[in-house]
């Protein structure tokens, strides 16, 4: 029997022929549908999900696409349906199909490959359904770059400009999915605490409405484990970065605008342009002028990290200058840029740095002083200020500091509200697990299993001539570019602190 069956593509052209590589029939995705009894099955089986309002009308000419060259049921348009039900649906009956001995669903469930297209926060809400699903053999993720930033599309090689919508297009990037190698990359587990305020929220507040970020950060429900009466306490996961300060100030004007006047984000290029236009008029050229102190990273909260797992806390020197504080899990940061870089010989040596790897259970610490300290990113070598890399990581936040600060997770911002009584708001970052994503060449992460990958640079003065770790080499840079309920606690984790 033909696999197309009663589907879509049952008239398919021998040119469409090809796709049966990656189709699906109706019987596996729909509990409901006529059984198929034989055929072989597909070698690079795929669920394709488009967040259709990403990248102007991109999205929704990628799932018409889409849609023609593959099985309809296998393409999702996010806004319609959410990945948890769509995957829930799909495993639930993949253990019905493999209890009668159905060899063709256990194949496609084997080969399995998932597709997102969309932002970073469209790939981090799958991939945060994908972990929270505990599979012994989870499917690799392959991203699509419909975004501003692409963080995660251009660290895996599957670049950061948005794609063509066209046929061909499509099928070249089927092709490069069915050749990419597995990767597993580290996840991070966020939790916030805090004693219930006597008056006002403390919710997140989203830019006007609800982000992707926040469906995987919530407060968490009376019976979770995790909930302490009289206190509110929110968990989350992240696979890119969390970001606090300056850069989420700036990331959360952007949402708010875009979803004030979504005709006026409809390309890539606007909308970058429109992002540093934002930088620019809250004044980050000017920090020291425009921004009080008083909301500086070391003057908002005292930060401590776990070097390696099983070690002591041990408190974080913050220089006092530093706006915004990154912590760090691929090598791709707004856009493209390498926040860490590679440390020189004489950094390992002293301070026990090393290149960073997506799979060595640390987390890379940047911090960053004003939009100026931002531009060293783009020279040779350029990176922020190294603060450190860590297993775990806790801010423990000054009462009374600021009624809010801005935060944000792998794209999508929120601003904080913080509570003005006697009391310390805690955030702890911890591994938590690993993923499965699919790499294609060029791939900018780097395996700690890999040989290939670098340690570190051969040439030290080539780094560190533009590292500024220090308040005196940071004045010398300024004059230089002057003129230019989803995650699981981790079991090692200890939370009695946070209470």
């Amino acid at each position: 029997m033909d696999l197309h069956g009663n589907g879509t593509n049952g008239s398919c052209t021998s040119s469409c022929e090809l796709l049966t590589d990656y189709y699906i029939p109706d019987y596996i995705l729909k509990p409901d549908s006529e059984k198929v009894t034989d055929g072989n099955a597909p070698s690079c089986p795929v669920v394709v999900f488009i967040n259709s309002k990403s990248g102007g009308q991109l999205g929704s000419s990628l799932i018409k696409t889409y849609r023609e060259l593959l099985n309809k049921a296998q393409v999702f348009d996010l806004s319609e349906e959410a990945p948890d039900k769509v995957l829930h649906r799909l495993y639930c009956n993949f253990e019905k199909l493999k209890s009668s001995n159905d060899n063709l669903a256990i194949k496609v469930q084997e080969k399995l490959r998932l597709i997102v297209a969309g932002g970073d926060g469209t790939a981090s809400w799958l991939l945060g359904v994908v972990s929270d699903l505990k599979l012994s053999h989870p499917p690799p993720v392959a991203t699509v770059p419909l975004g501003t930033g692409n963080n995660l599309p251009f660290s895996f090689g599957w670049g950061k400009k948005n794609p063509a919508t066209d046929k061909a297009a499509v099928k070249s990037f089927l092709g490069q999915v069915k050749g990419a190698k597995e990767m597993n990359i580290d996840s991070w587990h966020i939790i916030m605490r805090m004693r219930i305020p006597q008056e006002g929220p403390c919710d997140p507040i989203a830019p006007l409405d609800l982000p992707h970020s926040l469906h995987a950060f919530h407060r968490v429900s009376s019976s979770d484990s995790l909930n302490v009466e009289g206190y509110h306490t929110f968990r989350g996961g992240f696979w890119n970065y969390f970001s606090m300060g300056m850069d989420a100030q700036v990331s959360y004007e952007f949402h708010s605008e875009r979803k004030r006047n979504p005709e006026k984000f409809k390309n890539q290029l606007t909308n970058q342009s429109t992002y540093a236009k934002l930088g620019l008029k809250q004044g980050w050229f000017a920090a020291s002028l425009t921004h009080p102190s008083s909301k500086n990273i070391a003057q908002l909260a005292k930060v401590k990290i776990m070097k390696r797992q099983g070690s002591q806390w041990e408190e974080l020197k913050i220089p006092s200058s530093i706006r915004s504080i990154i912590c760090l899990n691929l090598p791709s940061f707004s856009g493209g840029l390498n926040p860490w870089g590679t440390p020189s010989m004489r950094k390992v040596q002293d301070r026990d740095l090393t290149a960073p790897f997506v799979d060595d259970g640390l987390i890379e610490v940047v911090g960053f002083r004003d939009a100026w300290h931002g531009l060293v990113l783009l020279a040779p070598n350029g990176h922020g200020t190294r603060l450190a890399q860590a297993h775990r990581i806790r801010f423990e936040f000054h009462k009374g500091t600021t009624e809010h600060t801005f935060m944000r997770i792998d794209g999508e911002p929120w601003k904080q509200p913080l509570p003005k009584e006697d009391d310390t708001v805690v955030v702890e970052i911890s591994h938590l697990r690993q993923v499965a994503m699919l790499a294609n060449e060029p791939c900018r992460s780097k395996s700690v299993n890999d040989p290939s990958s670098p340690s570190c640079h051969s040439h030290q003065e080539d780094d560190d001539s533009n590292s500024l770790e220090d308040e005196d080499e940071w004045e010398d840079g300024r004059k230089k570019f002057g003129a230019a309920a989803t995650f699981k606690l981790p079991d090692e984790v200890d939370i009695s602190h946070l209470s």
